[in-house]
């Protein structure tokens, strides 16, 4: 079976894409989904979370308040390091065994961080969804309702779109001038044993 990466910055379109190949069966492993559900559910991922941040992160029922820990991780680069150190290898387990429990000829695993870890490296392919800067900055105040200066911060954290282009095997462009479905059936046809 084929582990296709899919990535791009923040908002770029990233979901859409993966629900597009789920509508074409194929199965598709939510990096971003699968890591909130561990550090909600993993007590030594909560556990080291606390230690490493303060219990002051989680509420009484020992859930972790995402805005505050978001706040401190997307302005201090160490702090988002130490994060990653902590979710990253619980995330690539999780992954692994779901990979086991797949019979598709190929998955989609989707992160907004492969190369920047060099899960790349793991994969058979990557495609990555880019759109210009000022539209992915809407795109997100509008789905999060935050400020522009947030978004600019959540880009600053991440690599440069066109580094991500030129690291992809294929490129999907979202840039509501030309279509996804055609884009993505492209691919899709392209890694289709």
């Amino acid at each position: 079976m084929k582990c296709i990466g899919l990535t791009g910055g923040i908002g770029s379109g990233k979901t859409t894409v993966a629900r597009i190949f789920s509508m074409l069966n194929v199965p598709v492993y939510n990096s971003d989904e699968a890591g909130r559900k561990i550090t909600n559910k993993d007590p030594l991922v909560k556990s080291s979370i606390k230690n490493q941040f303060g219990a002051d992160l989680f509420d009484n029922n020992d859930n972790i308040n995402r805005e505050k820990l978001s706040a401190i991780v997307f302005r201090d680069s160490t702090a988002l390091a130490k994060l990653n150190a902590i979710i990253h290898p619980a995330v690539a387990q999780d992954f692994k065994t779901w990979c086991a429990n797949q019979s598709s000829p190929f998955v989609i695993k989707e992160s907004a961080i492969l190369f920047e870890h060099g899960l790349d490296k793991l994969l058979d392919g990557v495609i990555v969804v880019e759109a210009p800067d000022e539209l992915r900055i809407k795109r997100v105040m509008n789905r999060n309702g935050i400020t522009e200066e947030f978004v600019r911060q959540r880009i600053q954290q991440q690599l440069p779109q066109d580094e991500l282009v030129y690291r992809a095997d294929w490129v999907i462009h979202n840039n509501e001038e030309q279509l996804l479905i055609p884009q993505v059936l492209d691919i899709y046809s392209r890694i289709s044993p």
